[in-house]
């Protein structure tokens, strides 16, 4: 999902719109990103804690390549994407109109929306839905923690505030020897589908090439967060609305427990699970925020054992730890 690699899309853009008086967004709006004080007397807005909001978020996230899963086996995958998409959007256009958000103006900013849309949303989207027709939930779960190790890789050569550092490095070994371990390859990769495998791979590279995008197009665009993410998904939608029709066939019969599958899958995973990381970016920092990022192919594999009923060998588990220490090196910043 885009989820664990949304955080380094807002905390930059926050960073650069908190410097704009055009910006309105939430992020930069909020007094904890700002600095800025409630007037006196003003009554407290109400909110969660964060760290029920937190883990909110990461059960949300967690339990989505559960949903992929129960989705495909009522739906093409390119109809659970489309679905997904629509529902995500629907929650986003609720979230705008009741702050009075406008959608982005200008060719420029939704050409590279367009761009970013189909790397964060709409082609991984797709690749995780098709992925899961033949690997398992759990896989496609720790497939996706190797986001932060394709970031990682990507970024040293494509940003170049990003440097090398013998941790970093070290990190990134260390997890893609945990991807190693996770697909069995001292057997010789023995009963893995690998067209699967790699499209779940696929889609987790998808996700740091947008995040590189969208930091050199739109940061510090002056347009909220909310605005630009609800025209991205909303032209993803656009996207999977002109392809499904044309590689499937309208669905003759419609499965309930799918269908609410894809519909919890748009309207929390990827409507209102965004909402609630901005907020916690917004409250808590970006450090604190990606922590989610390593409890979600915690949750994956636990809801895909426990719910679908999915194997587990020792290899899945031992290599998904092994994926996350090295993640978590690879983002380790040099010292000042």
């Amino acid at each position: 999902m885009c989820y664990e690699i949304v955080w380094r899309i807002v905390a930059p853009m926050s960073i650069a719109s908190s410097t704009s008086s055009a910006s309105t967004g939430p992020l930069s709006a909020h007094p904890a990103s700002t600095g800025a004080r409630a007037p006196a007397g003003a009554a407290p807005r109400a909110r969660l804690d964060w760290r029920l909001r937190f883990a909110a978020l990461s059960l949300i996230w967690g339990f989505s390549f559960l949903l992929i899963k129960v989705g495909t086996d009522g739906y093409a995958p390119f109809q659970v994407t489309l679905g997904r998409l629509v529902f995500g959007t629907a929650v986003l256009a609720v979230a705008m109109a009741v702050k009075r958000e406008r959608l982005p103006r200008g060719v420029r900013t939704w050409g590279h929306l367009a761009v970013a849309a189909f790397l964060l949303n709409a082609l991984p989207f797709s690749l995780f839905a098709y992925s899961e027709l033949t690997i398992p939930s759990t896989l496609a779960g720790i497939c996706n923690a190797t986001s932060p190790l394709w970031g990682m890789a990507l970024s040293l050569v494509a940003l170049s505030e990003d440097r090398p550092t013998r941790v970093r490095v070290a990190g990134l070994g260390i997890g893609f020897l945990g991807v190693l371990t996770v697909l069995g390859a001292w057997q010789g990769f023995h009963g893995l589908d690998a067209t699967g495998t790699a499209m779940a791979l696929l889609a987790s590279l998808s996700y740091p090439i947008g995040w590189i995008y969208v930091r050199r197009t739109l940061a510090g665009s002056g347009e909220s967060h909310l605005s630009l993410t609800g025209a991205q998904l909303l032209l993803a939608s656009v996207q999977l609305a002109v392809v499904t029709p044309v590689f499937t066939s309208a669905p003759t019969r419609f499965p309930v427990l799918p269908l609410l599958a894809i519909v919890a899958l748009g309207a929390l995973g990827t409507g209102l699970a965004v909402l609630i990381q901005y907020g916690l970016v917004a409250e808590v920092g970006p450090t604190t925020a990606q922590m989610v990022t390593y409890f979600i192919p915690v949750i994956a594999t636990a809801a895909g054992v426990a719910v679908l009923g999915e194997s587990l060998s020792w290899s899945t588990p031992v290599g998904a730890v092994i994926v996350l220490v090295g993640a978590a090196l690879a983002q380790v910043k040099r010292a000042a």
